[in-house]
């Protein structure tokens, strides 16, 4: 009973994630109009990053000294720079790649890891349920009827945010390796550092940076800084402390959903009856995945069974 309801706060968190993942790609387009990419995800990053600090400082006055992890710790260090690299591959790519598509078609060709996350899996031998993969051909199936009106064309945006989809499901991977041993908090904040130190140097290289584009962009920056970033990455870090990362990639695929819903109501993206279909197919696959193990598989067949007998 008590590994069952760890398992669904677990989803609840990564649920949580993908709502407000997915009305950050409203702030993101917005953030597009005053800043270049690299100097938008260097600057959210940055806010993410100190937004964990004074998390950090309270939780260790909480807990006992014992049972503390330093936080300039070699292992810790070294992990946040392993997941800060695709972190930064994969907001980078995606946040060029949303100037030239939609809110809602950058979520839900961002949302493909859902797929990639297990075949990557199958690499090192991880095991994936048939629930899973029910699970997650439906998520994809429910993305396309809720993203896609006039067949699927190839834009140069469209590509950048798909190969984008690759490196968000190699992190997913990533911490579902590293935190097993470490402080969720301390891999936030060094993830968050390095992805904006590398945005930072890119920005240097490639872009113009100016104060009154970090004025016209203050409330994007600041959302998707302090809960994008700050809240919605660490919830993801603990929750995949108890949760395998092929249904984790299934739950955060739900931000495309709201990220049509947030480009419906805040940016005037059309959302249609076909669209609302695909909504309903992704909650379905979401909710197959989690139910469909061989445990709750035997429950169902039994009431199945009862069901007949009563019946008959």
């Amino acid at each position: 009973m008590i590994h069952s309801t760890s398992n669904w706060r677990a989803n609840l968190l990564l649920l949580i994630t993908a709502i407000i993942w997915g009305f950050s790609f409203v702030a993101q387009r917005q953030g597009m109009e005053h800043l270049s990419p690299f100097t938008f995800n260097s600057a959210r990053f940055a806010v993410g990053a100190l937004s964990l600090i004074p998390i950090i400082f309270l939780t260790q006055r909480k807990q006992k000294t014992a049972h503390l992890q330093p936080l300039f710790n070699k292992a810790t260090i070294a992990s946040g720079l392993c997941l800060g690299v695709p972190l930064f591959l994969g907001a980078s790519l995606q946040q060029i790649g949303i100037v030239e598509t939609t809110a809602g078609k950058a979520g839900f060709i961002t949302g493909l890891y859902v797929i990639i996350v297990p075949l990557l899996g199958l690499l090192w031998h991880q095991k994936t349920r048939r629930g899973t993969w029910i699970g997650a051909v439906l998520a994809v199936i429910g993305m396309y009827f809720l993203s896609v009106t006039d067949g699927f064309s190839i834009s140069k945006g469209d590509l950048l945010v798909l190969i984008s989809a690759l490196f968000w499901a190699i992190h997913v991977q990533l911490i579902a390796f590293l935190i097993q041993k470490l402080d969720a908090l301390h891999l936030s904040l060094y993830q968050f550092f390095f992805c904006s130190l590398f945005s930072l140097l890119a920005a240097v290289q490639w872009e113009t940076i100016s104060i009154s584009g970090f004025r016209g962009a203050a409330l994007p920056i600041l959302y998707t800084g302090i809960f994008s970033v700050g809240i919605a990455y660490t919830l993801q870090i603990v929750a995949q402390q108890k949760t395998h990362p092929a249904h984790a990639a299934i739950i955060l695929s739900l931000e495309s959903v709201f990220a049509v819903l947030g480009g419906y109501y805040f940016l005037n993206e059309h959302i249609s009856m076909r669209g609302l279909f695909g909504c309903s197919l992704m909650l379905a696959g979401m909710l197959l995945s989690q139910l469909l193990t061989s445990k709750n598989t035997d429950y169902i067949r039994r009431g199945l069974q009862c069901c007949k007998k009563i019946l008959s």
